[in-house]
């Protein structure tokens, strides 16, 4: 099904005095979508949603929702509602009381209202909740709270300014799953607002990194984290390692797919087993960039992974921690290896990270192991093999 779009920003930028905020903003955010802002303190992002949400008014540009341009429209009356990051719940209200709030001066009877109410508090997990005096709730119960007052207006966009970022972790974990489900069950659009970046990854279905009030990248989780097109973007989405490399050759032409020739009655016979509708296409077969790293050798990254158009040939190659590995004694592989040692020994637990030199590159390298039944954890000074693997790669240009 093709995605319709809901919210289109075009050209929008946001001045304060002669602070550029927000500069020339091109975004189309899609309906049903769960879509996040990702950006360090100071990045634009929160500006740009309570844009959005009409409690500022863009400098120029044009901002539309539902084909609807929103200039001049207040928020109240904008299809949107939002869930700030201190939740705003009012502490001398019971629960149904905050959650109704926004229906004070609605046309629905009494009896109509209490219904709504009790079906946002449903929605939210809350039910049976709605005489429970609002100081009275846990973090997470407040949050679900705020949600459900927001839900009942029936937005069609909700915005979410940080609201997870006051709960410990165990619970952000949790209202995390139950904000995806609770998205998809109510089949809104959701915008997000975080400087959390597994928060991001795990919750949205694309995300826009923002650095001083544009947007550096925009894709789905796993395109950000894969196949970043800057070190910036690289480096604020998780952990990776990053070399200085050399552009051997440029980047090669990709083969496409070839049917093959028909097969003629002979060779039908030849190969009994061949489908008799048609040829098969040959698979596809793309080549990539040559590049020289110091302290691994040479490397064939898949173009995929290499900006489009990089023509220098100094370089920078990022490889994800958790896509290098130590070679245990005893164990054997098939795969590129270097020789190391371990330099420093992290243990989180499920996981342990080492930092370990390799000759030829100046600084530790970063690898993240998990910690199987029976893996022992490897002490500093210990000399081992690192297996590393070209496809893992990616090539960013030097900034």
């Amino acid at each position: 099904m093709t995605a319709k779009p809901l919210i289109t920003l075009k050209g929008v930028n946001k001045y304060y005095g002669d602070y550029h905020a927000l500069r020339d903003i091109d975004l189309t955010i899609n309906e049903g979508e769960f879509f996040s802002l990702l950006g360090p303190s100071g990045c634009g992002k929160t500006t740009l949603l309570r844009t959005i949400a009409g409690f500022e008014e863009v400098s120029s540009g044009v901002l539309m929702i539902s084909d609807t341009d929103m200039s001049g429209v207040p928020a109240n009356q904008r299809p949107t509602n939002m869930v700030f990051q201190s939740y705003a719940i009012f502490p001398h209200l019971s629960v149904a009381e905050n959650v109704g709030f926004g229906l004070r001066k609605s046309a629905m009877s009494k009896a109509e209202k209490a219904t709504a109410v009790e079906d946002a508090l449903q929605m939210v997990g809350l039910a049976g909740y709605g005489a429970r005096a609002a100081h009275a709730l846990s973090g997470g119960q407040r949050q679900r709270v705020a949600l459900a007052r927001a839900l009942i207006l029936k937005p069609k966009v909700l915005l979410l300014d940080e609201p997870l970022s006051a709960l410990d972790r165990k619970m952000r974990e949790q209202m995390q799953v139950e904000l995806i489900k609770l998205q998809r069950d109510v089949g809104i659009t959701f915008i997000l607002v975080t400087h959390d970046q597994e928060e991001a990854l795990v919750m949205s279905d694309r995300i826009a990194v923002m650095f001083e009030g544009e947007i550096g990248q925009l894709g789905d989780p796993e395109d950000l984290y894969r196949r970043p097109n800057s070190k910036r973007v690289a480096d604020f989405i998780g952990l990776m390692n990053f070399l200085p490399a050399r552009v051997a050759d440029d980047v090669s032409e990709e083969v496409a797919a070839k049917p093959a020739k028909p097969l003629g009655l002979i060779d039908r016979l030849k190969q009994p087993f061949a489908p008799v509708s048609g040829p098969k296409a040959l698979p596809e077969y793309k080549l990539g960039v040559e590049v020289q790293v110091p302290g691994l050798g040479r490397a064939i990254v898949p173009t995929s992974q290499v900006p489009k158009g990089l023509r220098q040939a100094e370089c920078i190659v990022g490889i994800r921690p958790e896509t290098l590995s130590l070679l245990f004694a005893g164990e054997k592989t098939d795969k590129q290896t270097v020789d190391a040692t371990i330099d420093e020994v992290v243990y989180y637990g499920d996981m342990t990270y080492y930092d370990v030199r390799i000759e030829g590159i100046a600084e530790p390298i970063r690898l993240a192991m998990k910690n199987l039944i029976g893996r022992p954890v490897l002490e500093v000074g210990v000399t081992t093999k690192v297996i590393w693997d070209e496809r893992s790669l990616v090539v960013l240009a030097p900034e």
